[in-house]
């Protein structure tokens, strides 16, 4: 690793094991909406009394619902009739996800434009991993959505440090490369500290371990071909991966070479998804 980053690595680790660096918590929203869905003998209207108290995320929750994903024939114009469509652990899931995105922001103009990109891109992932998960697996569609969400959590703690530490953000090389070799291991344990669900823990790590051996698929294959996809063409070391060398696609029963007939049996619903959380 480049020495500087190797250096600002070391410092950030120091710091979150000091408390010096605090790893972002999860939103009190989204820790409100998990006890519900975590209760056996709630439902759907004790979900949508939880939501309802927070506008923005409720209009959110309608949008998906109406989204070319989940649309019926009949037009959803409120919470109530959204939870109906999506159901309460979708619906759960998808609040938890969508809540995070007060954190992806800052107060330095440049970090603050970096870190909505990652938003974003995550959220695209995420509708993308929707998708995947239902089309190409038996896996529970609002654990991949939120798996998508929740890939790149990892570079938050990472932001934050290079906010507070103009050197690091003047380098964007050093701040790449720890964003890429950090915020894997990052993620982990604030996903970890989160007590979220055991399958999607190791998510942000494993997502970028293209050679995973294994023959069930995973909630962090769904990510890693989702993630794939999104930088395809992309002028980034994302959008050059030799996806013959990928793992993951073997597992979700894909061709690597996406561009030919069989790779596009799901391209539509794919390019629609990209657009659901926004």
């Amino acid at each position: 690793m480049n020495p500087l980053a190797a250096q600002a690595r070391e410092q950030i680790l120091d710091a979150i094991d000091k408390d010096q660096l605090v790893l972002p918590s999860l939103p009190e929203i989204a820790i409100q909406v998990r006890e519900v869905a975590g209760d056996p003998d709630a439902g759907v209207m004790d979900l949508g009394k939880v939501i309802g108290n927070d506008v923005a995320l409720t209009a959110r929750i309608i949008k998906v619902a109406n989204s070319p994903s989940f649309r019926g024939s009949q037009e959803i114009t409120n919470l109530q009739m959204a939870l109906s469509r999506l159901g309460l652990q979708f619906t759960a899931s998808l609040a938890t996800g969508l809540a995070m995105e007060q954190m992806f922001q800052a107060k330095s103009k440049e970090v603050d434009r970096r870190i909505r990109e990652a938003w974003t891109r995550s959220s695209e992932i995420a509708g993308m991993c929707n998708v995947l998960c239902r089309f190409r697996t038996k896996l529970e569609p609002d654990l991949a959505t939120l798996g998508g969400l929740v890939h790149s959590i990892g570079s938050l703690p990472i932001y934050k440090y290079a906010e507070e530490n103009p050197q690091t953000m003047n380098n964007p090389f050093v701040l790449d490369l720890l964003i890429y070799d950090l915020g894997p291991e990052l993620g982990d344990i604030i996903l970890q500290r989160w007590d979220f669900h055991p399958d999607l823990i190791h998510v942000p790590s494993e997502h970028l371990d293209f050679t995973r051996p294994g023959d069930e698929v995973s909630y962090a294959d769904i990510v890693t071909v989702a993630m794939l996809q999104s930088y395809m063409g992309g002028k980034t070391p994302f959008g050059e991966v030799d996806y013959n060398t990928v793992t993951a696609f073997d597992r979700l029963g894909l061709d690597p070479e996406v561009e030919n007939a069989e790779g596009q049996d799901i391209s539509a619903e794919m390019e629609a998804a990209m657009q659901m959380l926004f």
